[in-house]
């Protein structure tokens, strides 16, 4: 039986995109001919892949700004010889003028992947697809009342045959997370639901964390919304479950036309999953933040200053350890990750961080902390990825590496 799976394209769109299972569908005005597949065993149809110098082999040094304005540099670097890999699908950020991109990186799509991917590569190896997503260009189009010949199809079948190939030519039976963001996460959405979920490839699946996104649970419980066999998870102990959640302030929880933390269908509910306390509660974020402000689109605000009197800080990266916490809130406004800023007046540190979606000066509240969802637990979700692949590889008689 078809069943309509419905992706809203936040960040990525505000598109309703109707796909029917095992069906692609593309909008009224786009051309009749199909576009040529993607060839993914030429190297240029991927930012990353591994033992190249590419958008994932950048430095991710780091500046951690202590509460006391005592700034000290941390070193990161990528493990060559990692036991798993990581799938990465980036959200929307292509600059290009036409409605779906090109397959040439631009700065956009080499930048999202330092911020977002990259450093991963601590604790796999990572393969990020190059694919011919919706761009922001139809997004403005779309919020403007105009029509463009959107193929809403094509990105997902490029990501399709990206994950076969590497199924076929690179996995050789290793364990994988999936990771996306926003549009990236949708789109592996409905990856799993189409070609994983209940197949025998599951059983590869280390984790999936679909971050940015509004994903279908049953209220109470943690799998049959969007999955039927693939859980949220509530350890970092525990293997083939989903990571899942959108990103509000505490102080600013979803308006009533919020893009994020609600879904249709009776008694469903939006997923969240905190990744600073699988087990429930509140924790610690370990965020890895843009130096000079979220860095995604270009209505941002900027961080002016880190520690008061300034000082100049020469990484892309900063963390800020005991500045923000995280908790799951479900109530009337929503399902959601509510982020606290413990601010302290009294110390030289910032009492505050960047990450609203700005227009025009103003704030859009009903997007929430979209652009920096996955930098604010960006350090937890690696540690989560490395004690999960330590159960995985125990369980399947690999040991730990």
């Amino acid at each position: 039986m078809l069943r309509r799976f419905i992706i809203a394209l936040m960040l990525a769109m505000v598109l309703v995109v109707g796909v029917a299972e095992g069906q692609n569908q593309t909008t009224p005005a786009a051309t009749a001919s199909a576009p040529a597949n993607n060839d993914y065993s030429k190297s240029e149809s991927w930012l990353c892949r591994p033992g190249r110098q590419d958008a994932c082999a950048v430095d991710m040094t780091t500046t951690i700004v202590a509460a006391n304005g005592k700034l000290t540099r941390e070193k990161w670097a990528a493990n060559p010889k990692a036991p798993i890999d990581c799938f990465y699908v980036y959200p929307t950020v292509s600059n290009d003028a036409t409605p779906n991109s090109d397959m040439v990186a631009g700065p956009e799509e080499l930048n999202v992947i330092r911020a977002q991917f990259a450093r991963f590569g601590s604790q796999c190896r990572v393969y990020a697809p190059l694919y011919r997503q919706v761009t922001l260009t139809a997004l403005r189009a779309f919020l403007a009342g105009r029509i463009v010949a959107v193929d809403l199809a094509l990105g997902y079948n490029d990501v399709l045959d990206s994950w076969k190939y590497y199924l076929e030519h690179d996995n050789q039976g290793r364990g994988v997370v999936l990771i996306g963001h926003s549009q990236g996460s949708l789109v592996l959405t409905q990856l799993i639901k189409n070609e994983i979920d209940g197949r025998a490839v599951q059983s590869r699946i280390i984790s999936a964390l679909l971050l940015g996104t509004s994903l279908p649970v049953p209220k109470g419980k943690d799998v049959g919304g969007a999955f039927k066999h693939m859980p949220l998870c509530h350890s970092a102990k525990q293997t083939g479950c989903v990571i899942t959640y959108a990103s509000f302030r505490s102080n600013a929880p979803p308006p009533a036309n919020s893009r994020f933390g609600k879904v249709a269908g009776e008694n469903m509910v939006s997923g969240c999953t905190n990744p600073a306390a699988l087990a429930g509660g509140s924790g610690e974020l370990h965020a890895y933040l843009g130096a000079r402000g979220s860095g995604v689109v270009a209505a941002e605000l900027v961080q002016k200053f880190w520690v008061t009197p300034p000082q100049p800080i020469d990484t892309r990266f900063v963390s800020v350890p005991g500045l923000l916490t995280a908790e799951c809130v479900s109530n009337e406004k929503g399902s959601y990750l509510a982020i606290t800023v413990h601010g302290d007046p009294s110390d030289p540190r910032t009492d505050d961080i960047t990450g609203d979606v700005v227009t025009n000066g103003t704030v859009l509240a009903n997007w929430g902390l979209h652009l920096i969802d996955v930098n604010l637990a960006i350090g937890n979700l690696v540690e989560i990825v490395h004690q999960q692949s330590q159960t995985y590889l125990a369980a399947n008689g690999k040991g730990h590496k």
